[in-house]
């Protein structure tokens, strides 16, 4: 039995696929044995949505539950705005547009679409400076479709156990799991 995808395993795979066994080994223990401060601001910053009061609007979808069935993928949408078509991932602080940014962006708009509603417009927004930045649609960005198909493949036949694996110092160095990982430099 094949399981589905979490949004989060997209960009956490793209930074060090070792940290998605982490996540799942440690996810369920207290947050302060691996968690460090940017995770707290971000987890912070996202209270509105997961609490549901960013906006009182019928048309504002928020926090909501979506599942791609051609990708299977499934997470929580930040904010889609069913009037405009339009879907926001809201970041704390955004310094590059990652690859991993785009690819959670692109699978809660194929699961949205799945869904029924029309997504006509991807924005991610950084909190801290209030900028958004507008992402192509998938259809419209076929070197990045192709990349984000090409991560959900590598997802699907990676084994911690079999698979080569090289480390970064400057991933190891940022990884939360660092001090748990024994193939970390640091």
């Amino acid at each position: 039995m094949e399981s589905y995808i979490t949004l989060s395993f997209l960009n956490d795979f793209i930074f060090c696929p070792r940290s998605i066994y982490f996540h799942q080994l440690y996810g369920s223990f207290a947050e302060t044995v691996y968690k460090q401060s940017p995770q707290y601001k971000g987890t912070a910053a996202h209270e509105t949505i997961d609490e549901r009061t960013y906006s009182t609007s019928a048309h504002i979808l928020q926090g909501m539950e979506v599942y791609s069935e051609q990708y299977n993928i499934c997470g929580k949408i930040d904010v889609f705005d069913s009037l405009k078509g339009r879907l926001t991932e809201r970041k704390r602080e955004v310094k590059t547009i990652y690859d991993g940014y785009v690819f959670q962006v692109y699978a809660q708009c194929f699961a949205l679409r799945e869904m029924g509603y029309a997504v006509k417009e991807i924005v991610i927004h950084d909190l801290v400076h209030n900028k958004n930045y507008p992402i192509p649609l998938p259809e419209n960005d076929a070197a990045m479709l192709a990349k984000f198909e090409q991560l959900i493949a590598d997802i699907q036949t990676f084994d911690l156990e079999t698979t080569p694996f090289t480390p970064l110092l400057s991933k190891c160095q940022n990884c939360i799991y660092n001090q748990l990982c024994d193939k970390s430099l640091c």
